[in-house]
């Protein structure tokens, strides 16, 4: 099992810039999607951003809301994935959760933004408040 803990949120006005850190431990390695998912109050877990770690090289998907103001990398020395949110609007109000999957394909972690199903590790999640 992989252990991960979200850092990084907080408070910004809109038009700000945050950026989440998720660090992993445990069989990390393992784990070639990883990815960013985000829960509003009231509302159900949506995908943000993942990253697929395991072909020659690596591949992200964003969900339309967020493409152009969010950037998810991973830096392996550190087994951290990070994820950069620019111009941020009150509607990313949110508590955001890093996840970690393993997938056969791609194609198969971009789907990962929109079917939670299958075996995947979950952070505890770090809170976002976009507000004046």
């Amino acid at each position: 099992q992989v252990q991960l803990v979200e850092s990084g949120g907080g408070s910004v006005q809109p038009g700000g810039s945050l950026r989440l850190s998720c660090a992993a431990s445990g069989y990390s390695r393992s784990r070639n999607c990883m990815g960013w998912f985000r829960q509003a109050p009231g509302k159900e877990r949506e995908g943000v951003a993942v990253i697929y770690t395991g072909g020659i090289r690596r591949t992200t998907y964003y969900a339309d809301s967020v493409k152009g103001r969010f950037t998810i990398s991973q830096d392996n020395s550190k087994n951290t994935v990070y994820l950069q949110m620019d111009s941020l609007k009150p509607e990313d109000t949110a508590m955001y959760y890093c996840a970690a999957r393993s997938t056969y394909t791609s194609n198969q972690c971009y789907y990962t933004l929109y079917d939670e199903s299958g075996n995947t590790d979950w952070g505890q999640g770090t809170q976002v408040t976009v507000s004046s």
